[in-house]
């Protein structure tokens, strides 16, 4: 059987071409309430299903963002699907997901290229370290753009995320309120959100003169996590900040191990505040980020609505920091 097509429709409707077109294409003002409902019944009837490919190839563009996700070892990125797949449905969008592997700049750039063929109506990059061959490329293609849950410190280019600098500082200070005066900084990289964790975590030692250790490099992988608790005992420390709750249960797991007892002889804060903060014993205090309203927000932000730069971070206190009395 060959597929119904509008013409069909408007045969057995009655009606003309033009305005089972418009029904279809939800024009409304043209034709009355009970024209609409024959044509959708006869449409449903038969089995039509629009061509999008064609309809999209006609306006040379496409009621779809890209989302191109980077595949971090932490555990966030199905809060901020969620949150861009429900503003974007709202907002008459659907959603294409690009995969752009770990780090992987070849995939990165194919994950672009691929988003720029679509005709999409906007790119979301979600946790993604873009290349100055990227950004040209992004610049080059007049498509909108937003970066998500990074921010690369110049408001010139669309981002929506946590204040990174601003929520190590918070995390730090929460600690130092505790009564902890030696606090480590645990599996972190050197890139743009690790960076502003690290100046905030440093800002908030100095401020409070207090000497900061040397930051402890990971992945933000719970494979990070169980490597460094040695290094962070090593430092003399009686609380850490986790880069990830990935990190935090990693040291957790390895404590368990080596027997150190969580809070008592250590203190964790973790970033991010997941379900993994709920599930461990003790269950993590955290740095909360809001990842669904920062997919929300980086749908209205390249949508062209309005949206915030920064989306605010909160303490979640559960049971795995101790206060120290000075």
């Amino acid at each position: 059987m060959t597929k119904p097509t509008i013409k069909d429709i408007a045969a057995q409707s009655g009606v003309s071409i033009a305005t089972v077109s418009r029904v279809l294409g939800n024009k409304t003002g043209s034709y009355s309430q009970k024209t609409q409902k024959k044509v959708l019944k006869i449409a449903k009837e038969l089995g039509y299903r629009k061509n999008s490919a064609a309809v999209d190839l006609v306006r040379k563009r496409t009621d779809v963002i890209a989302l191109i996700i980077n595949a971090t070892p932490t555990n966030f990125s199905t809060q901020i699907i969620d949150g861009i797949q429900q503003r974007a449905g709202e907002l008459g969008q659907g959603v294409m997901i690009l995969y752009a592997g770990n780090r992987d700049h070849a995939l990165q750039h194919q994950a672009i290229i691929t988003a720029l063929e679509r005709s999409v109506t906007g790119i979301l990059l979600a946790a993604i370290e873009p290349d100055e061959k990227d950004l040209t490329l992004l610049k080059d293609s007049r498509i909108p753009f937003c970066f998500v849950s990074l921010y690369l410190g110049t408001r010139d280019i669309l981002a929506v995320s946590s204040d990174n600098r601003d929520l190590a500082y918070q995390a730090t200070q929460y600690l130092i309120d505790h009564g902890h005066t030696q606090i480590s900084l645990a599996g972190i990289d050197g890139y743009h959100t690790g960076s502003q964790r690290q100046a905030g975590y440093r800002e908030a030692m100095a401020a409070n003169q207090l000497r900061a250790p040397a930051v402890l490099p990971g992945d933000y992988s719970y494979a990070s996590g169980t490597s460094l608790l040695q290094a962070v005992r090593d430092q003399g420390v009686t609380a850490v900040i986790a880069a990830s709750d990935m990190v935090a249960a990693g040291l957790l797991t390895a404590a368990h191990q080596q027997g150190v007892r969580v809070p008592a002889d250590l203190s964790i804060m973790s970033i991010d505040g997941t379900i993994i903060c709920q599930i461990t014993t003790p269950a993590l205090t955290s740095m909360t980020q809001d990842f669904y309203q920062i997919g929300s927000q980086s749908v209205n932000k390249v949508l062209g609505q309005p949206a915030a730069d920064f989306v605010p971070v909160t303490v979640t206190e559960r049971d795995s920091v101790a206060t120290l009395t000075r």
